[in-house]
């Protein structure tokens, strides 16, 4: 693991900010690779004053983005007929496929909020908002407020922890224990103001 790191802290420095982005476009796409192997080497980088931490935010942030949009439009565009021809074999037949947009209709929106910083989630939460043809400007603002909680928060691990594996390991995992909690915290204040809503109308 510690020398994956050192391997990546190499490539980098050598392609700079244009690394970063190229880095975090394949995470923020559906190959599941986790964002802490480029943001935090990115953060350790910034500590050693070898990047400037404006850049490595924006960079990081475009490239998390535009994968999203990578997957959501490869589903969009090809996901229906795909889906349509071939969703019998993986259990998915065209009333299930009602059913996933008109979830994603009503509920698209904090969906993709809550994938974008779920662990585990957040690499395919744009295919089935693709898929459900979801609204691209809500799609690029629930995206990228997810993005704007996640990507900072591994810069500022790997800015303060450097590159002790033990410790970014632990933090890691408090991280995502804390995140599981304030995700279900805000379903429950999402469904009871949604209630209330529908009981208003």
């Amino acid at each position: 693991m510690y020398e994956i790191f050192l391997s990546i802290i190499d490539m980098i420095e050598t392609f700079g900010y244009l690394g970063i982005f190229i880095m975090t476009f394949i995470e923020g796409s559906f190959i599941p690779i986790p964002g802490e192997i480029t943001l935090i080497p990115a953060g350790y980088l910034i500590a050693k004053g070898k990047f400037s931490a404006v850049q490595v935010v924006l960079w990081g942030m475009l490239g998390t983005v535009a994968g999203f949009f990578a997957s959501y439009f490869a589903a969009y565009y090809l996901g229906r007929t795909l889906m349509l021809r071939y969703g019998k074999y993986v259990f998915i037949d065209k009333k299930r496929l009602g059913k996933i947009e008109e979830f994603f209709a009503k509920h698209g929106h904090i969906s993709v909020f809550i994938g974008r910083i779920l662990p585990g989630l957040k690499h395919f939460i744009s295919l089935p908002a693709g898929l459900a043809r979801m609204d691209k400007k809500l799609f690029a603002i629930y995206s990228t407020c997810g993005a704007a909680l996640w990507v900072p928060l591994l810069i500022t691990i790997g800015y303060f922890i450097g590159d002790n594996e033990e410790l970014i390991s632990h933090y890691i995992k408090r991280l995502n224990y804390i995140i599981i909690l304030s995700v279900i915290l805000l379903l429950i204040a999402y469904r009871y103001f949604r209630s209330t809503k529908n009981e208003r109308n």
